[in-house]
């Protein structure tokens, strides 16, 4: 893979997502080799992908390429790989362009998609983790919606305008207010032949309150959000299968739908080699202890989502958000470089700024401190707080002005099927 052997430490860090861009930031103008590895060349701005599933932003205002982002690094590689198997023996990664040995290993994976071992809801549904997914759910919108407008079948044009969410986390609520507001602001536009009252958006969740990680008076100001939208949510229900056409949930309830979207949980990504009491099962996350060491290896370290930490703040670890993962990148850095100077490390300690999470144009609700608040003030803030973690000032540019746009005019400019989505039949 031609990377230069070295007499620095050689840093190996796997995933380039908040935590591992923290990690390797931190450590700018340090003495050590970092070699990054991920199966992408750009790193992806998550909690802004369901706007480009719903045709609010264009894929490179969230993205941006991880080279550029340590361009200024000396010593720093990136490499473009899929890491199959960690030989913690040999101290090696194996990867599908060839094996690389370590001195110091940091696993920054993230999560994927948890279905829950059901099958049938694995191969029909929209997961919307990643770029092409976000994508791949904005054509497939798109194409059912023109399906719709060509269409005389009644009922198959309510299918085709039938959009269920399942899942009312930040992901889905915003997914489901972002599709409430395509319906309200494009579609008596764009397809005027089309009645408003043929899309329906439900939202489906099975515990007993939306935004469940939030306080309850923002969960309550967000429900009222929705429904304001006319999003049908539907609390207390779990999807039991879904086989392309039909959500069956297990209270015997049924949606008939060609876009059903799974935003219902997520599960660590972990790499093979590590297993034994290092991996929990259940979570799919290393133990790690408060300096992010993976239990019983010294130089090998977790973190963001796929480090399990438990602390008397957090006894179940940190919740799966991006200021984890980026504090924890941060304090690791300082750690190893205090390390190599032979001083002593500092334990991780949380610091929570907040959650957040918008509903639609001037709603969101937020919970800062001893505070929940929501409204417009909220939705500006919220703005504000995405526009400052996005990586690059051309993405907070871009992403402003069309924030603006789509404000001013109550439109959606990225509306376009440039890459058309085939269902699997």
């Amino acid at each position: 893979m031609n990377i230069p052997e070295t007499s620095l430490p050689r840093i190996v860090v796997i995933g380039g997502g908040f935590a591992g861009i923290s990690f390797i930031k931190n450590l700018r103008n340090t003495n050590a080799q970092i070699v990054l590895f991920d199966r992408r060349n750009y790193h992806t701005f998550q909690p802004l992908l369901y706007q480009v599933s719903t045709a609010g932003l264009e894929p490179d205002s969230i993205a941006y390429p991880l080279r550029k982002i340590f361009r200024k690094h000396s010593n720093f590689h990136f490499r473009m790989a899929d890491v199959n198997h960690i030989d913690v023996t040999h101290k090696e990664v194996q990867t599908s362009i060839g094996s690389l040995t370590f001195d110091y290993l940091v696993i920054a994976t993230g999560t994927r998609t948890n279905f829950f071992g059901n099958e049938s809801i694995e191969a029909h549904s929209m997961p919307m983790k990643n770029v092409p997914q976000a994508l791949d759910i904005r054509s497939l919108i798109l194409q059912n919606i023109e399906k719709a407008d060509i269409t005389e079948d009644v009922s198959k044009r309510k299918q085709l305008l039938n959009f269920v969410i399942a899942g009312a986390g930040p992901t889905g609520v915003e997914l489901a207010g972002a599709i409430a507001e395509f319906r309200k602001g494009i579609l008596q536009f764009d397809y005027p032949w089309l009645k408003k009252e043929d899309m329906e958006v439900h939202l489906v969740e099975g515990s007993d309150r939306v935004l469940a990680p939030m306080r309850e008076k923002s969960s309550k100001n967000a429900l009222r959000s929705l429904e304001k939208l006319e999003v049908q949510v539907h609390l207390n229900t779990f999807v039991k299968n879904y086989d392309g056409t039909t959500v069956v949930t297990q209270d015997g309830k049924t949606f008939q739908t060609q876009t059903f979207i799974w935003a219902a949980g997520v599960t660590g990504a972990p790499v093979k080699g590590i297993d034994g009491d290092a991996l929990l099962e259940r979570p799919n996350r290393y133990k790690v202890n408060r300096f992010n060491q993976i239990e019983g290896y010294e130089n090998i370290f977790a973190l963001g989502d796929i480090a399990y930490m438990e602390t008397e703040a957090y006894p179940k670890g940190h919740p799966q958000v991006a200021q984890p993962a980026i504090q924890q990148g941060k304090r690791l850095a300082k750690n190893l470089k205090a390390q190599w100077k032979e001083k002593e490390m500092k334990p991780f300690a949380y610091f929570d700024k907040g959650t957040m999470a918008t509903i639609g144009r001037n709603k969101a609700v937020c919970d800062v401190g001893n505070r929940s608040f929501g409204g417009a003030f909220a939705w500006f803030l919220w703005m504000f707080v995405h526009l400052w973690f996005l990586v690059g000032f051309r993405n907070r540019v871009v992403t402003f002005f069309n924030w603006t746009y789509n404000y001013i005019n109550y439109d959606r400019a990225a509306r376009l099927i440039i890459r058309p989505f085939k269902k699997i039949e």
